[in-house]
């Protein structure tokens, strides 16, 4: 009896190792599987923190691009600003020695017209004066 007890004791102790050394090996597997997917993961990080790094440097790169242009343009839009003022500026110019040109000749149109005027009566005199002359001995 203790002899069928002791082997029947022995058979399921195996039994039991059996069960041991395969839920063992399931468990390394499912190590190596999740010590896989860990490693893949870490790749996965490594690739992404890489791509996140490249996209930093360049919308930096852009950024600094975009500063760079925007300074460029104000410069030239304070240039064009500054030309615009003096161009306003020498247009008030010439439109004022328009404006005294066109009163000059103005007033020069309005003496020759007085001075034609009075050359015509002078004319007259002369022929009156011509005329009377040539009657009187």
């Amino acid at each position: 009896l203790i002899s069928s007890a002791t082997k029947s004791l022995r058979m399921e102790m195996e039994i039991l190792e059996k069960k041991l050394q395969d839920a063992q090996m399931k468990l390394a597997e499912k190590d190596g599987d999740k010590d896989k997917e860990i490693q893949s993961l870490k790749r996965l990080i490594s690739e992404l923190e890489f791509q996140l790094t490249m996209e930093k440097s360049n919308n930096e790169s852009f950024l600094d691009k975009l500063r760079k242009e925007i300074k460029h343009k104000s410069e030239d839009l304070e240039k064009l600003t500054q030309e615009k003022t003096q161009l306003i500026h020498s247009l008030s110019q010439v439109q004022e020695e328009n404006s005294l040109l066109q009163d000059t000749v103005r007033r020069e149109c309005e003496e020759r017209f007085e001075l034609t005027a009075a050359l015509g009566r002078a004319r007259e005199q002369v022929l009156e004066l011509r005329r009377l002359s040539a009657t009187l001995p």
